[in-house]
């Protein structure tokens, strides 16, 4: 299974501002020091906003900060979120492919999901202040855009 850079990228902004204390970055702030583009982070950015998990404020004195719902957002739940609850295979088949021909009797989709169900168990008790922890933080707060 492979995250989606959306989700990727919503995790490290969470983290980035989980060990900002006082600063508030700007999404630009953040898009640089992640050395990603900022259409991308200002999307990112604006679905935490509408899931409560960070605030953004505009003007002098503006900028990005963490809610405590943020802080303790569960990793599990924010991967949910970002990725969708879709099936790690299309079974079904898509406009442009054909469904499974093994669909009917296939055992494969069951233990996809199971596993998927369990990558998502493991997250679900990990939160955003879980995985700032130092050394992490430290590091988080060390990075700087590459040149």
């Amino acid at each position: 299974m492979r995250l989606l850079r959306s989700t990727d990228l919503a995790l490290r902004v969470l983290m980035r501002l989980a060990v900002t204390g006082d600063s508030n970055p700007t999404t630009r702030d953040v898009s640089t020091a992640m050395d990603v583009p900022y259409t991308h982070a200002a999307k990112v950015v604006a679905e935490l906003q509408h899931m409560g998990l960070l605030t953004a404020r505009r003007g002098r004195g503006g900028g990005l900060a963490l809610t405590e719902e943020g802080r303790t957002a569960s990793v599990g739940a924010l991967v949910r979120a970002f990725e969708g609850e879709g099936d790690v295979v299309d079974c079904e088949g898509t406009a442009t492919s054909a469904p499974c021909p093994l669909s009917s009797a296939c055992r494969l989709r069951g233990a996809l999901r199971r596993a998927q169900e369990a990558f998502y168990a493991t997250l679900d008790p990990i939160t955003v202040a879980d995985i700032v922890v130092d050394p992490t933080g430290s590091l988080l707060l060390g990075i700087s855009p590459r040149p």
